[in-house]
């Protein structure tokens, strides 16, 4: 028997029950699509519309935008759920989208935009990351310059997590000078938008499910009400403020591998047979599964304090830093040996192990790639 998790606040009947329909809703209505949302490289936007309506995709926005006024722990119980499904990261990009609306946007801008993104009717994305400026916000180059009552937005987005399907960007945009202090945030509604187009559906080596594209704004006009705030220049501190939930939100699908995985490891290692006994029974195989439900547990407990301290609202960010970097960390190596104990089978595409493995690599890298997030807090040591 596994040590009990120490139970935060914030676990209580309520969440668990909410858990338990996330995780129903999935299995039924959302599993046996997901072979085929692979194969086409995208999960058609229309899936989000029933899961919005069931309350599932933005709970923590206030009930007056539609949301279920839940704290932010009930949103990462649905990514981990998700998770646990395979289902790739398109929530969590949405959430975060939203976020930034709920916390800078207008009250013009929230009531415009927050009640269709708690529904599913909208799907959002942030063009942040270019061909040439990744995690160094400070080198963006799209440009977003005045021209009347209309921004005129050009330049070139990369890696973009539902930018094939969605509908609504949070576009970062230099609207000033250089460096980070001429950052904007700009919402952009998509659908038939002359000068935006759609690139490439990328193809990636995990994740398949998952569509990431390439977005081109050319002479794009967007009027000026959808400054994100109304106030230009303060783009940089916008993203900025979301740092903690944005961590906790790769740490949590972090944490959901790594169980997913070892529970899948037990039980086939319980059944394969190797020299006439199971697989499980050779001491190496125990001891090393012994090593894993160990990293399992310390994994679980401090992305269970962090989303406790996260609630509290005392979630520095370098405790946001350490989830990020450490718990990814911890998700590549579990994946891996978890994969070598299945043996040849853990190569085969068809094995969730192997899928799991291939899509742990890129956690190490969004979100603030690992050697990023270890200088930010060797700065504070």
């Amino acid at each position: 028997m596994l040590p009990q998790l120490h139970r935060q606040p914030w676990m209580d009947s309520d969440i668990e029950t909410f858990r338990d329909q996330v995780r129903r809703y999935i299995a039924a209505e959302m599993a046996p699509k997901l072979p085929g949302w692979r194969e086409q490289g995208y999960i058609p936007r229309e899936t989000w519309r029933p899961f919005g309506e069931m309350g599932f995709l933005l709970p923590e926005m206030p009930e007056a935008y539609g949301g279920a006024s839940a704290s932010i722990a009930y949103q990462l119980v649905v990514q981990d759920e998700l998770t646990k499904a395979e289902m790739p990261n398109n929530v969590t990009v949405h959430s975060i989208a939203s976020h930034y609306i709920m916390d800078f946007g207008t009250e013009a801008q929230k009531q415009r935009w927050l009640p269709k993104l708690n529904n599913g009717e909208m799907l959002a994305g942030i063009a942040m990351t270019e061909p040439s400026c990744g995690t160094d916000l400070k080198a963006i180059a799209t440009r977003a310059r005045r021209d009347g009552d209309h921004y005129v937005i050009d330049g070139a987005k990369t890696f973009i997590t539902n930018g094939f399907t969605c509908n609504l960007l949070i576009v970062v945009a230099r609207t000033g000078e250089a460096g980070s202090r001429g950052l904007s945030l700009i919402v952009v509604e998509t659908e038939n938008l002359p000068g935006f187009r759609v690139g490439r559906l990328l193809e990636k080596i995990g994740m398949p499910a998952s569509d990431t594209a390439e977005l081109f704004f050319d002479e794009v006009r967007v009027p000026v009400d959808q400054l994100l705030g109304g106030v230009e220049g303060h783009g940089f501190k916008q993203l900025m403020s979301q740092l903690p939930y944005e961590r906790m939100s790769i740490a949590v699908p972090a944490a959901a591998v790594i169980d997913r995985a070892l529970e899948l490891t037990i039980e086939y290692t319980k059944e394969r047979k190797i020299f006439g006994a199971p697989l499980f029974d050779m001491q190496t195989t125990r001891h090393k599964l012994a090593e894993l439900a160990t990293i399992a547990h310390v994994v679980r407990t401090f992305v269970n304090d962090c989303t406790q301290r996260l609630l509290d609202g005392t979630l520095d960010d370098e405790a946001a830093y350490m989830a990020k970097w450490w718990c990814t960390e911890q998700q590549c190596r579990v994946t891996d040996e978890c994969l070598q104990l299945f043996g040849g089978y853990g190569f085969m595409a068809e094995y969730p192990i192997a899928r799991m493995y291939a899509a742990s690599r890129v956690q190490k890298i969004y979100g603030g790639a690992n050697e990023v997030m270890k200088e930010l807090i060797a700065r504070k040591l």
